[in-house]
């Protein structure tokens, strides 16, 4: 090897020496620089790796947070809705009722006014029944030109305007029949408890039954009665007759 080496021109123990010095430096840059470098590049890559997965989970975390924003924006969005809507519900319903009371009120009011002027009336008519007694008498003497006792006067305009005479109702005529449903009364001007009385009293009789009955006042009939039983209509009123009379004629 020596000859060979020798041949060549080379120094074969300094050739050795050279090798082991290599190999000594190489053996230190390895142990002292490359291992050193590996461990730093390898420190660089995990750190770049770790960055690169906390930079995932934060755009991870970022988007379920955004994610978890719209969803209560949504909620909060679907809440305002429902709360505005149920404000207008409620405003709706309390219009609504303000105007059903305000028109319950008005209807009251109507009602309690034309109560008011129907007694107010009736207690007028009332209060002149003794002047227009006086009148009709004069004007039946007019008529008749004869002058009647004053009990025979105030017998006939009583007949005339409560439809009794001697105890019994002229407008019913025997054998009405039973009723089927309340009596109502209708008479020109007010009725006397006793004549009032007078007539529960013929019904009662001539229906067979004791009805519900009640007596209103209605000038325009002008004297005698109108009497509603059930759904039949017994027309005895002056202005009835007049009617009738009229239709004859025609």
């Amino acid at each position: 090897m020596s000859e060979v080496l020798g041949g060549l021109g080379i120094n074969g123990p300094f050739l050795l020496a050279q090798i082991i010095n290599f190999l000594i430096l190489f053996g230190a840059l390895s142990v002292l620089l490359w291992k050193p470098l590996m461990q730093r590049l390898d420190a660089r890559r995990e750190m770049l790796r770790k960055q690169q997965e906390d930079a995932e989970a934060i755009a991870q975390a970022r988007a379920e947070m955004e994610k978890e924003r719209e969803q209560i924006l949504g909620e909060a969005r679907a809440e305002a809705n429902r709360l505005l809507a149920e404000a207008r519900g409620q405003a709706r319903e309390i219009v609504e009722q303000a105007t059903a009371q305000a028109r319950q009120e008005a209807e009251q009011l109507l009602v309690q006014a034309r109560r008011d002027a129907e007694e107010e009336r009736n207690l007028l008519l009332g209060q002149m029944r003794e002047q227009i007694a006086a009148l009709a008498i004069a004007a039946a003497h007019r008529l008749i030109g004869e002058a009647l006792d004053e009990r025979r006067q105030r017998t006939l305009v009583d007949a005339f305007f409560s439809g009794v005479r001697e105890g019994r109702v002229e407008v019913l005529p025997e054998g009405t029949g039973p009723a089927h449903g309340p009596v109502t009364i209708i008479s020109a001007i007010p009725l006397s408890e006793a004549e009032q009385a007078t007539i529960r009293s013929e019904l009662t009789r001539q229906l067979d039954e004791e009805w519900e009955m009640s007596f209103q006042v209605d000038p325009q009939i002008l004297g005698g009665l109108v009497v509603r039983v059930g759904d039949r209509v017994i027309d005895g009123s002056f202005a009835g007759q007049l009617e009738r009379l009229r239709q004859t004629l025609v």
